[in-house]
């Protein structure tokens, strides 16, 4: 006697599903990291009794190291000359209205470092300027 066979479909992994839960985890992940870099220089900050937040969002960040490399949102310029740090000022501050220069200087960064940055921001009216500090740790 012969029998009939069943037939069998042919088994297929749903790849579908698959797809979906992959790209869930890219979108978690990509939106999960922060995307925002520290200067690369290391600043020691001096210390303050008081510290105020600026405006971030309208804030030109501005780093002097001890050793006297300068800084501007992040880009490092070529030297710390004052028509450097003008220019550089000037190319941040373009299309914004009344930005807040923030100067984050190392405690060992000399006072002419800083003044010349003053300088460049007042050379083109910004006159809007924060200096970064950071609170004393208590004993």
């Amino acid at each position: 006697m012969k029998l009939k066979r069943l037939r069998q479909d042919d088994v297929e992994i749903n790849l579908i599903s698959l797809i979906d839960v992959l790209l869930f985890l890219v979108i978690f992940f990509m939106v999960s990291t922060t995307f925002v870099a520290k200067s690369q220089l290391s600043l020691i900050l001096p210390e303050a009794a008081t510290n105020e937040e600026s405006n971030r969002e309208k804030a030109i960040e501005v780093t002097l190291d001890a050793d006297g490399h300068c800084n501007v949102n992040g880009e490092p310029l070529v030297d710390a000359k004052l028509a450097t740090i003008e220019q550089a000022l000037g190319t941040a501050a373009k299309g914004m209205n009344n930005p807040t220069i923030v100067i984050s200087a190392d405690a060992k960064a000399t006072h002419q470092a800083v003044v010349t940055v003053l300088d460049a921001a007042r050379r083109l009216r910004l006159l809007n300027i924060s200096i970064a500090i950071q609170e004393p740790d208590e004993p």
